[in-house]
């Protein structure tokens, strides 16, 4: 009990010293320094222990891509990219188009990224989004047809992780609905041999003949919002920081989709979560969907007003 009073006495006595001595602590006994701060009801970061970040959303960060956001959620920041090419749509879906989503994290992410090796994370984050932005219902596919049987859209989506500080599927899956938010279909024309090509610019547009007579925005179905907690004991964290990842082995993401329907759970580690646990990971869950679809929404009628008083 000593080991733990002491570095409360040093942070009590001020200076620099006892912040030396409360940051050693932390680090020598990282579940104790937590859960001194649980019995309290608050986090390391002085945030409630329901309290999840607010995030931060710019669209139109790449300007090379034809859909783009960057977002700050707390420390962790992505860059969602998207960028669309005509191919062949399959025979099963010949007036459908495609998605490809990969999820990157750079050693410049995070000091547990190796140079030359592969973060675990980074392949399983990736098949996780594709798979809610599919069936979330937030993208209709034939949207992305141009013409039936011949030429479609394939969107590839890359998101890149630009600092890992916690509740990366999230701030990922924000950054992915932002860049669709912002995304334009390009003209297209067909070419004497049939192939379809980009077309760019108002000469352009007077020289060929247009599959799409002007760019557009995809029609957006319900969409997908996530909340990733950490379960230690009786505690529930809402969006954990890589700190508290780190300590608290089991965690449980929640997705629901704009008119609040359960779009998917994820449990992480440990032992079954309690029923009541589950409850309380969907109801915050849905408290984060409000919160961010009016960040999104404010963030969206912002750049609306700005092309607006371009024209």
């Amino acid at each position: 009990m000593a080991a733990e009073t002491e570095p409360a006495a040093a942070a009590a006595s001020g200076g620099i010293a006892g912040e030396m001595e409360v940051e050693a602590y932390r680090r020598l006994f990282p579940l104790a320094f937590l859960e001194r701060h649980l019995g309290e009801s608050v986090r390391p970061d002085a945030r409630r222990l329901a309290e999840a970040r607010t995030p931060t959303v710019a669209l139109g960060a790449v300007s090379s891509a034809h859909g783009s956001a960057l977002v700050r959620l707390g420390d962790t920041a992505m860059l969602a990219s998207i960028k669309l090419e005509v191919m062949s749509p399959p025979a099963e879906s010949p007036d459908e188009g495609s998605l490809a989503v990969e999820f990157h994290m750079p050693p410049i992410c995070s000091p547990q990224v190796r140079p030359g090796r592969p973060a675990e994370a980074a392949p399983v984050i990736s098949k996780a989004l594709e798979d809610v932005l599919i069936s979330s219902g937030m993208l209709n596919l034939k949207e992305l047809c141009l013409i039936s049987g011949k030429a479609s859209w394939l969107a590839y989506l890359d998101i890149y992780c630009l600092n890992a500080d916690g509740s990366l599927f999230d701030a990922a899956l924000i950054s992915s609905v932002a860049a669709f938010t912002h995304l334009e279909i390009p003209l297209v024309s067909v070419g004497d041999d049939g192939r379809v090509f980009t077309v760019g610019g108002n000469e352009g547009k007077a020289k060929f003949e247009l599959v799409n007579r002007e760019k557009r925005k995809l029609t957006l179905g319900d969409i997908p919002f996530s909340l990733t907690c950490a379960l230690h004991k009786d505690s529930v964290l809402a969006d954990p920081t890589s700190s508290e990842e780190s300590i608290i082995e089991t965690s449980m993401t929640v997705v629901v989709d704009s008119s609040d329907r359960l779009v998917s759970i994820q449990k992480l580690g440990g032992t079954v979560a309690s029923m009541s646990t589950i409850k309380e990971c969907i109801s915050l869950a849905k408290e984060r969907r409000r919160k961010l679809r009016e960040i999104l929404t404010d963030c969206v009628e912002a750049m609306e007003v700005d092309q607006t008083e371009e024209v």
